[in-house]
């Protein structure tokens, strides 16, 4: 199939208690992934900033992170999450980011209430908030833009990431969703998910819930779920497996000379070709 149909992330959240999103940054990562079984993919800011060589700290454009975004959901019929960092400047950029990406045939967008530009929220730092009403006022204006009603907006507070309590990172949240969030996602970098659980347990399912257990990767989906979690980001595993695999390959490859033991470690060509649908394309040929 050259271009595949695709549920829209609404679509997918409402069919299962607790959704699972693999973090991406190309079209072959995003195809590994619903391989995998993830009911969608995470467009990575991180992910696509790193497979560059840049930092993740709004130095790529959104043009660049949109193409990379729109390459991934063409390859697949599970839905692509964009991951959006602060919608890419004021209310006027939102609601052209929104524009562009309903264009593209992405279903979800998530932003940040960060300042922009943004610093990645695990570097180190100061990481400074927008207001809670600037932020929300973003939000109002991102539901203001669409125009498919099912079309999805995460808000993303990052009041933990800076240090601010819960009960700040409750009220950003409410203020969130009172204006049109459809979901919001409690971004934390402590090494335990208590802070998280003590969010979930005041916020008693006023919209779904997203985490992001990066730093806290004990936590089963299960467990998650149970604590009234409704989506799991996986965000940026693929990358680091990435990163492992690709070292350990060339590095195997220089030390040896020859690449005979890692044949059986690595993918054939056939399956790259299946990766890239050859056959279905090879049927075009006259």
């Amino acid at each position: 199939m050259l271009r595949r149909e695709h549920q829209s992330f609404r679509t997918v959240l409402a069919a299962n208690k607790v959704v699972r999103l693999a973090g991406a940054h190309d079209a072959m990562g995003a195809a590994l992934a619903e391989q995998a079984g993830f009911q969608g993919v995470w467009a990575s800011s991180l992910e696509m900033s790193a497979a560059r060589c840049l930092p993740d700290a709004s130095v790529m454009t959104m043009t660049e992170y949109l193409e990379g975004a729109s390459n991934m959901q063409k390859a697949l019929s599970i839905p692509v999450v964009a991951d959006c960092d602060t919608g890419y400047g004021n209310n006027l950029n939102v609601a052209h980011m929104v524009h562009e990406y309903e264009a593209a045939g992405i279903t979800a967008v998530c932003m940040e209430d960060k300042l922009f530009p943004k610093m990645n929220s695990f570097a180190g730092g100061a990481q400074t908030l927008l207001s809670t009403e600037a932020f929300a006022s973003k939000v109002e204006t991102a539901k203001n833009a669409q125009r498919d009603p099912d079309f999805f907006v995460i808000a993303r507070t990052e009041a933990l990431i800076s240090g601010l309590s819960v009960e700040e990172a409750l009220e950003r949240c409410h203020a969130y969703a009172d204006a049109g969030a459809d979901a919001v996602l409690i971004h934390s970098k402590a090494k335990v998910n208590d802070q998280v659980l003590e969010f979930l347990r005041a916020w008693n399912g006023h919209r779904p819930v997203v985490v992001v257990p990066t730093t806290y990767p004990e936590w089963h989906v299960d467990d998650a779920a149970a604590a009234g979690v409704s989506v799991v980001i996986y965000a940026n595993q693929g990358l680091r497996a990435t990163v492992s695999a690709l070292r350990d390959t060339f590095k195997t490859i220089l030390t040896l000379g020859e690449t005979t033991s890692l044949e059986s470690r690595i993918a054939s060509v056939t399956e790259v070709f299946e990766l890239q649908n050859l056959d279905d394309w090879q049927k075009l040929e006259v």
